[in-house]
């Protein structure tokens, strides 16, 4: 981030100096007192189980410069000043007393202000039912080749994880990806107006988080918010082969560059195609065509390179150099279609690390071209937060399974699936497979982030000891 003092935090985020000169110098922004460092900004926030709060002197004793507070605490601090609660962020159900929301809003200011001084920083900002979080570490391989380039670890997305990802950018960054979720109308809005991008990705319009909007139409205009903040000399990256997300041309006053596989899309794949699960498509732009092979598992894949590649050739790359950059990126997100052969011949694909209809899909869809001749086994959790579309959901997902030809289908704490395999929990699952599974068999490991089924592949690939080189 670029270097400020502590008095210049105050002043930017509209809080006040506590137990500090304001002369302290702040080089970087924490919220885990592991990662302090001399220079640091601690941001303390309420949790599950601890609150930040109660860490200042801690994160002051490993170096940091001060903290970032919604109350007074024992050290060098900015107080910021209290705002009203914003509904449905992940802090609802631990901030009692709204510090962490003044906390939030204070470090959203901050970061704007951050990249606001920051002329020859391109902000790209990327949304989507799924798919987010492939296609910004795709952004991140595509970019970097064409300078200094800042994006998030994991899915770091919401009104903590995004404007903490806009603080490590500096002077030499040329381009920020940041990725845009939302749990409610005016999510995206507000992060966008805190950070705003001139390049905004819209990927798809699905179910995820249907039983907290109500409907696809209601996910659809808070999936717009992103391309109603961008400005007149900012792009639309669209994706034409969504009809929810092409109706959003008319919301965003930016131009608008489409990617897809239609015909008449700017950036599309043609000649797409699957060798052992992964996608080969022609890249055909204005600037030329280039042959892609994804070292990424699935066909749902080529539509996020899309989307990737469009972003590239906007901001100044080749159809021959995005190739080669989507060529050689491999998967930078944990447990995301992490497909890891074990010594014994059975090949694991975690993709647990979260779930929705869509992303359910094509992850089996992945699953029956890896497994191709292979025996087929699909574990999978309980989808959440799809409201009164969830059981319909988990009956079209075993139905699509049982099409695909998926041999096995083993339900884990819930008999959501129909005809599945149910077991209690993932020791239950865990020692099915180890009674079960030969050599040649595969796994696709699926659930919504709160089943947890992440210990599931985890524990596969601790069974023999050794994973294949």
């Amino acid at each position: 981030m670029i270097e400020m003092r502590l008095a210049d935090v105050a002043a930017v985020t509209g809080g006040r100096l506590h137990r500090a000169s304001g002369e302290e110098r702040v080089t970087a922004v924490e919220f885990d007192t592991r990662a302090i460092a001399p220079g640091g900004l601690f941001v303390a926030l309420p949790g599950e189980r601890v609150d930040g709060h109660d860490f200042a002197a801690s994160a002051v004793a490993a170096g940091a410069a001060g903290v970032l507070a919604g109350r007074e605490v024992d050290g060098p601090a900015v107080i910021a000043p209290p705002v009203a609660r914003w509904t449905g962020t992940y802090l609802d159900a631990h901030d009692r007393d709204g510090s962490g929301a003044a906390v939030l809003a204070a470090l959203a200011r901050l970061a704007g202000h951050a990249v606001r001084a920051l002329p020859g920083t391109t902000v790209v900002g990327v949304t989507g039912s799924s798919g987010k979080t492939s296609t910004k570490d795709l952004l991140a391989a595509v970019l970097a080749p064409l300078g200094p380039t800042v994006a998030p670890p994991g899915s770091f997305n919401n009104e903590l994880g995004l404007p903490w990802t806009a603080l490590h950018a500096d002077a030499a960054t040329r381009h920020l990806v940041l990725e845009f979720s939302a749990r409610g109308p005016g999510h995206i809005a507000g992060l966008a107006a805190a950070v705003p991008p001139r390049i905004g990705v819209v990927l798809n319009v699905g179910s995820a988080h249907l039983g907290e909007f109500g409907s696809p139409a209601a996910i659809a205009q808070a999936k717009g918010e992103l391309v109603e903040a961008l400005p007149e000399d900012g792009v639309a990256v669209l994706n034409a082969d969504d009809p929810a997300v092409a109706a959003m041309a008319v919301r965003t006053a930016a131009r608008v560059v489409w990617f897809g596989r239609a015909s008449d899309a700017d950036v599309r794949a043609e000649d797409v195609g699957l060798e052992a699960g992964r996608a080969r498509f022609t890249l055909v732009a204005a600037a030329g065509r280039a042959r892609v092979a994804l070292p990424l598992v699935g066909e749902h894949h080529v539509g996020n390179a899309l989307a990737a590649a469009t972003v590239a050739l906007e901001l100044g790359g080749t159809p021959d150099g995005v190739a080669a950059a989507l060529g050689a990126a491999v998967p930078a997100s944990q447990w995301r279609m992490e497909v890891t052969d074990r010594a014994d011949g059975v090949t694991v694909i975690n993709d647990a690390y979260n779930a929705n209809p869509e992303s359910m899909r094509a992850a089996l869809t992945a699953l029956a071209a890896v497994g191709e001749g292979r025996r087929t086994w699909a574990v999978l959790g309980r989808i959440a937060e799809l409201g009164e579309t969830s059981v319909a959901a988990h009956a079209a997902v075993a139905e699509l399974a049982a099409a695909l030809g998926v041999d096995e289908l083993v339900a884990v704490a819930t008999e959501d699936y129909p005809g599945a395999r149910c077991v209690g929990d993932v020791a239950e699952a865990v020692a099915l497979l180890r009674a079960e599974l030969a050599p040649g068999d595969v796994v696709l490991v699926k659930a919504s982030r709160a089943a947890g089924l992440e210990r599931v592949a985890a524990q596969l690939l601790r069974e023999t000891g050794l994973v294949s080189p």
